[in-house]
């Protein structure tokens, strides 16, 4: 089978979903619905817990970092090897508490991120959607998924 056979198929097979679609609206689809859905609650849960883990981190991971500071000084003071290996394990494992921490507002930052830009973005597609064409006085004026794609062409 060609690439533009292959390529025709899958376009005809999501015509079809997108054809079968709830036009009706509403921000949750039916289960099983072709529309692509971010559901803003559960966009806010996972950056809440991810900033609830950077807090926890922030003075968890660090607990230890003064005690094994000073007892690494001191047994190395005293010319025992595993002061300098404490030491050494300590900044070790600074700088994976650190790069965790980095992680944890990365991800939590870029999720508030997503969710207002997405909220935006359907904001202004719907907008768009809705002065596409002439329409009925009291009409609902949205574009059914299943006619979005002509104005792609």
């Amino acid at each position: 089978m060609s690439f533009e056979d292959e390529w025709g198929a899958e376009k005809a097979a999501v015509a079809m979903r997108l054809n079968q679609a709830d036009s009706a609206g509403g921000s949750t689809p039916a289960k099983g619905s072709a529309d692509y859905v971010v559901v803003d609650d559960e966009l806010g849960d996972i950056g809440h817990a991810a900033y609830g883990l950077f807090n926890g981190l922030q003075s968890g991971g660090k607990h230890a970092n003064a005690a094994s500071e000073t007892a690494g000084t001191s047994l190395k003071g005293d010319g025992f090897d595993s002061g300098a290996a404490l030491a050494e394990v300590n900044r070790t494992w600074e700088t994976q508490v650190k790069t965790l921490l980095q992680a944890c507002a990365h991800i939590s930052n870029h999720l508030d991120y997503t969710k207002t830009s997405s909220k935006a973005d359907d904001d202004w597609i719907q907008a768009q959607m809705r002065i596409v064409g002439p329409v009925a006085p009291g009409a609902d004026a949205s574009v059914p998924a299943s006619r979005i794609n002509e104005y792609f062409r």
